[in-house]
């Protein structure tokens, strides 16, 4: 049997996976990602934790196949960390051949880590059955993948599918983390429904379940709109129109078959997908504008299945 390592480095904890060669998830684990020294160390331990593995699994390195990794930067075909990775530490560094070297030799694949988790879904996920899908993630920020015949879109410095820096307001004069204003991810991520809701509320005295929520963040948000809240509706529809006329835009440009929506926000369900596909069909350019919309399936693992993902398509 051969086999596959996928390892998804995160600001807090790096997740291992380890499949066989039809991408069937074996085992998986976690270790803490080692930020000090301007995270020197992550490769080295990722790496060590894999061969690990190997030998607890009695492995030889001619059975593996491969290792994925995604990281939280941009990372080009070549997997240099174009702008490095600023939550871990990181310079501008060849990923890739850092883990080969350490791995003595065993081949790796590098990507992005939004647009390793977009592969994921694609392959076991909400995007299954489709080649060509876009992944949005509606988190802290919104991040996105694009996959496009079953091959993944990192551009020329790997900084492919941002999705979250399509500018959809032209009057907005606070700055997005990008230095920008008006960006999508200010009001289509978890922490842009919270401002669109405190706007809201501080329009007028309308009341709302929302004046006494305890915390009011996205959840609350979309708890109140499957309780009847017109206020909360209000700001759902807000939020739709932006991501919806966001996603317009992607869909003009790659056509995807299918939008795939996970993200911390995605737990809202379905009735987030309610607000948003009304305004994409009426934004799209009616030839693009059939796209399907799925919620994302696999969660905090959807990393490692498509750094497995990126590996076995090489093969």
């Amino acid at each position: 049997m051969k086999y596959v390592f996928g390892s998804d480095i995160g600001g807090t904890t790096v997740k291992l996976g380890l499949f066989d060669e039809s991408g069937e998830l074996l085992d998986k684990w976690e270790i803490p990602t080692d930020k000090t020294d301007h995270g020197a160390n992550i490769v080295g331990d990722v790496c060590e934790s894999i061969k690990s593995k190997m030998e607890e699994k009695g492995i030889a390195s001619a059975d593996v196949i491969g290792v994925g990794v995604g990281a939280p930067g941009a990372v080009n075909e070549d997997g240099v960390m174009t702008g490095g990775a600023v939550n871990l530490g990181w310079p501008v560094f060849n990923l890739r051949e850092a883990m080969e070297e350490k791995l003595g030799g065993i081949k790796v694949a590098a990507g992005n880590d939004a647009n390793v988790a977009a592969f994921g879904e694609m392959v076991k996920g909400g995007g299954k059955g489709y080649k060509n899908v876009v992944a949005v993630t509606l988190g802290t920020g919104v991040g996105g993948g694009v996959i496009i015949g079953g091959k993944l879109i990192t551009g020329a410095t790997g900084a492919a599918g941002e999705i979250g820096h399509i500018k959809v307001d032209d009057v907005e004069t606070e700055k997005c983390n990008c230095g920008h204003t008006g960006c999508l991810e200010q009001f289509a991520s978890a922490t842009g429904i919270a401002r669109l809701a405190r706007k809201r509320l501080a329009k007028d005295d309308k009341p709302s379940v929302l004046r006494s929520a305890e915390l009011l963040d996205a959840k609350a948000v979309f708890d109140a709109v499957k309780a009847g809240d017109e206020v909360a509706d209000e700001v759902a529809k807000e939020f739709g129109r932006y991501l919806g006329k966001g996603l317009a835009v992607v869909a003009d440009v790659v056509n995807p078959e299918i939008f795939v929506i996970g993200g911390g926000v995605s737990k809202a369900g379905e009735v987030l997908l309610s607000y948003v596909e009304p305004e994409f069909k009426n934004t799209a350019f009616p030839p693009c504008s059939g796209s399907k919309f799925a919620l994302a399936t696999l969660g905090n693992d959807a990393g490692i299945y498509g750094c497995a993902g990126m590996v076995l398509s090489e093969n």
